[in-house]
């Protein structure tokens, strides 16, 4: 019980930051739905702590049951997304029901996570063994990745490259922990490498420019590479300290693009500085650090390989988005989980975070 008030007090802390950096980048923009930005992140969060104390005490053996209908639901919703999805910025990625709009790429990840964990804690007849000790390549590799290629396949399509390039790594991070054979991992990654130059025509324009603008943003320092640019500059401006609230150049004179969403990092470094900014990643680490301990202490091994899932998405999330304000690596739009805007991923993330908290509880029982 006091781990689930820690994980609960960290998210709520994070979250709080991130309704504070979204009210300092929107505060000022034209317009009455940029000044309601944050209160509407508000009500996400507030939705999304009632969402954390269900699944705390919503038995998680029953997501075992649920595995086939909630992979089979995100698949219809993905096919939905293409054929009733809202349009923003050429990217077809979102479903509106009333006032919300759901991202079903972020219910992809979730549902990824259970499938997985499900599918390879699966025993034999009389109990004694994993089945996973018993697979080869096929069984092993081939057809789980068939079932996560499907949704990312779908979700890469929208264009989403970043949350479908997610899922991959999800899929590989599992592989790993589950016990899969080390030379069956290095045999897929080795193909995903080769088949590179392959699949670089199927990107989009866009997505092609990001990947060189990576390598050296300056090729295109007005278009593709602008974003990223203005990032470092935010960045690098907060110094040690920051510039304190309200004080950032780069997102309060709106040089900085997407500054509430995927870029939020890096408005809220420039107003808090190093320090700031290193707070901020050790109350993630203490995120994912909780959902290992919680991992290694249950004997469910779905439990601890669906624990294992949801600390490494979050964390393997955290990681990219950051690395991406930083140069460090391609943009490709994926949110900070309770930092960014958007109800979707802070919905999600609670979610995962109340299922991590309730295979904590009911560990005692296996």
């Amino acid at each position: 019980m006091r781990r689930g008030i820690s994980i609960l007090i960290i998210a709520l802390l994070i979250s709080a930051l991130g309704i504070l950096s979204i009210y300092s980048s929107t505060y000022d923009k034209e317009g009455q739905a940029w000044k309601d930005i944050y209160k509407r992140q508000m009500l996400w969060i507030i939705l999304g702590a009632a969402l954390f104390i269900f699944m705390s005490n919503f038995n998680y053996r029953r997501l075992w049951d649920a595995t086939y209908f909630l992979y089979a639901l995100t698949l219809f919703l993905l096919f939905l997304v293409f054929i009733l999805g809202a349009i923003r910025m050429g990217a077809q990625r979102w479903l509106k029901f009333a006032w919300f709009n759901l991202q079903p790429s972020e219910v992809a990840k979730l549902s990824v996570i259970i499938f997985l964990a499900r599918y390879f804690s699966r025993k034999t007849v009389d109990d004694a063994g994993l089945l996973i000790h018993k697979f080869g390549m096929l069984r092993a590799v081939f057809l789980p990745f068939l079932f996560v290629s499907i949704p990312a396949g779908l979700i890469i399509e929208q264009p989403d490259l970043g949350s479908g390039l997610m899922l991959l790594l999800i899929f590989v991070a599992m592989l790993f922990v589950s016990g899969v054979r080390l030379k069956y991992i290095v045999m897929i990654l080795a193909a995903v490498l080769l088949a590179g130059p392959f699949l670089w025509h199927f990107l989009h324009d866009y997505q092609r420019d990001r990947l060189l603008v990576f390598l050296n943003p300056n090729i295109d320092p007005l278009g593709a590479g602008y974003t990223i640019i203005q990032s470092k500059i935010a960045i690098g401006s907060g110094g040690l300290f920051g510039k304190g609230f309200l004080g950032g150049t780069q997102s309060q004179l709106h040089f900085l693009p997407e500054s509430h969403t995927d870029f939020i990092f890096a408005t809220f470094a420039e107003e808090r500085g190093l320090i700031g900014g290193s707070a901020l990643l050790l109350l993630y680490f203490l995120l994912v650090y909780n959902g290992i301990k919680i991992a290694l202490r249950t004997n469910d091994y779905f439990g601890r390989l669906l624990a294992l899932g949801i600390s490494f998405g979050l964390g393997a999330q955290v990681f990219v988005n950051i690395a991406m304000n930083l140069g460090l690596a391609p943009v490709v739009g994926i949110p900070l989980p309770l930092m960014s805007y958007g109800g979707s991923c802070v919905l999600v993330t609670f979610v995962s975070l109340g299922i991590l908290v309730n295979i904590d509880k009911t560990r005692a029982v296996f």
